[in-house]
């Protein structure tokens, strides 16, 4: 019993001593700290030949650095350092004319130990972005061109098709997938900021963590970057701090195109640098497409200025029913179905056309819905076109509306983006009201309308009230059209400037289920006279979206 009483004693003093032994006996060794030698720098000028020294004038250089015992590298142009992990780096030099510009290499070897080397490369450039591309990025203005400008960019998390991925070169936004509204909520992506200065420096505010694909975001870990989760291929909530870089902006091949310096990036890293903008036709936004490092996908963003809990003009943001048109063919039958003939006195209006659910008519395509109105002679009339409509499958009482479309061209050409009452074919038109988001006269191209329809019962005569406003490139360009419908108002906008609004009350039909219209029409009363030598012309709908 007295042995027993001593054992954890003796058992502790033991095991101390072996700690304390072990302790001085072991030796942790780091290796020699050797400073980087034999530093060697390239620069490749795309486009350098004996006829252009100085390369093609887009002003790409690819520079490459070899050295012994180097772990990492960067480069520094202009102040600003850019990481270069492999020793490979692509800069575009903006600047108009040939310049000769200093840049210098640094080799990182063990213990953070480094050795650099500065060369000097001429490099012409010739591109100059146009004026108002320089403006939505930065704010730019052509009266004060040395004034101060920035503006802040971040993915517009908030409505469906905001990031997505295609095949290498397509042309249709996130053609194999698109995100949907929100979708991407906590990974790290919605609370980016990123900020383009009109001295051509750039902030990426990553508020701590970002996106990216996995295998290709570990290039961040020279920068400082670690940790995330994985999720299949892509990497969440990798750690990050705020950033800063360069822009420029080039056209490759013509292909107006935004570069960013360094590790800079847009939403989820991809390894790649260069964003091509694909649209930048309405306010507010951008439209970009980049393929990654390992040219395996092309990825798709939608950026914008706004900030969406202070400039948003909208109620509604939740994402219900939506027509991306993606999928090429016959329209979806699930979402639209069709009108028919020439209806009654051409549909009410003395239209000229037959409607056609043929493909000749309306087909989704390059992804988009086209409707074609054409001349030609089909059961008694001459013309065709087609109205599809959500009828009997889709409709709905308040929400934002927004569709995205060009329209047609020509003389006598009646495009309209529009709703009917669900009610329509109980009580009639225009007891069942009608609420005309975009309608477009024939005779005049530079502007549009927006009108509600419904019958008056204090009076029994039927009622409107309608707005125009003008538009340039209607025919040649999409723009968006969108409807903002609540139990007391009806607001229509052009690309988000609102331009018609109608008191809405208990007395009104605007307060039941409508469906959805689109149609292009042939004379009548808004058409007007036609264009003898009209054959044909399309309306081409990007999407078509529901908020509630």
């Amino acid at each position: 019993m007295k042995i027993q009483k001593y054992i954890p004693q003796v058992v502790m003093m033991i095991f101390t001593f072996l700690l304390l032994n072990s302790c001085e006996e072991k030796n942790y060794e780091f290796g020699d700290v050797v400073a980087p030698s034999n530093v060697i720098v390239n620069a490749e000028v795309i486009g350098q030949d004996a006829t252009n020294p100085n390369g093609d004038g887009t002003g790409v250089v690819n520079f490459t650095v070899t050295a012994d015992n180097a772990l990492s590298y960067k480069f520094v142009f202009n102040g600003v350092e850019s990481s270069a992990p492999s020793g490979k780096f692509t800069y575009t030099f903006s600047e108009l004319g040939i310049n000769t510009y200093t840049v210098t290499a640094v080799a990182i070897g063990t213990g953070g130990v480094s050795s650099t080397k500065t060369i000097q490369v001429d490099v012409l450039a010739l591109y100059e972005a146009p004026d108002d591309l320089k403006n939505k990025l930065y704010g730019f203005d052509p009266a004060n061109p040395n004034a101060i400008s920035s503006k802040t960019w971040r993915i517009k998390g908030e409505v469906g098709g905001h990031f997505g991925l295609g095949p290498v070169g397509g042309s249709i936004f996130g053609e194999w997938y698109q995100a949907s509204a929100n979708e991407k909520e906590g990974v790290g992506m919605y609370d980016d900021r990123f900020v383009f200065n009109s001295d051509g420096s750039f902030q990426h505010q990553t508020n701590g963590t970002v996106f990216g694909r996995n295998g290709l975001i570990d290039e961040l870990s020279s920068s400082g970057g670690s940790g995330g989760t994985i999720d299949n291929a892509d990497v969440l909530n990798y750690i990050l701090a705020d950033y800063s870089g360069t822009w420029s902006l080039i056209a490759p091949g013509g292909v107006e195109t935004l570069s960013l310096s360094g590790i800079g990036f847009i939403g989820y890293y991809i390894g790649n640098h260069n964003y091509e903008i694909f649209d930048r036709q309405i306010p507010n936004e951008l439209v970009l497409r980049i393929t990654d490092a390992n040219n395996e996908f092309d990825w798709w963003f939608l950026i914008t200025t706004q900030d969406p809990q202070t400039t948003s003009p909208f109620v509604f943001n939740t994402l219900v029913w939506e027509d991306n048109f993606e999928t090429n063919g016959t329209p979806d039958s699930t979402k639209w179905t069709y009108d028919i003939g020439t209806g009654v006195n051409g549909w009410g209006n003395n239209e000229s056309q037959y409607y056609t659910e043929r493909a000749d008519n309306a087909v989704v395509e390059n992804g988009n819905l086209v409707i074609t109105a054409k001349r030609e002679n089909f059961s008694g009339s001459a013309y065709t076109s087609a109205r599809l409509k959500t009828e009997g499958l889709y409709d709905f009482k308040y929400g934002r509306v927004e569709v995205r479309a060009k329209l047609p061209e020509g003389a006598g050409t009646w495009p309209a983006i529009w709703m009917l009452g669900s009610n329509f074919s109980t009580v009639g038109w225009p007891f069942s009201g009608e609420i005309d988001i975009m309608e477009q006269t024939g005779a005049d191209k530079n502007t549009v309308l927006a009108t509600c329809h419904w019958q008056d019962t204090a009076s029994n005569t039927k009622a409107d009230f309608s707005q125009t406003t003008s538009i340039t490139n209607a025919t040649s360009e999409f723009h968006l059209y969108t409807l903002e419908w609540t139990d007391t108002s009806i607001r229509v906008y052009l690309d988000n400037v609102k331009y018609y609004e109608l008191s809405n009350s208990s007395v009104l039909p605007f307060n039941e289920n409508f469906f959805l219209i689109l149609n292009v029409a042939m004379g009548g009363t808004l058409g007007g006279a036609i264009d003898a030598g009209f054959s044909e012309a399309k309306m081409e709908i990007d999407y078509v979206r529901v908020y509630q």
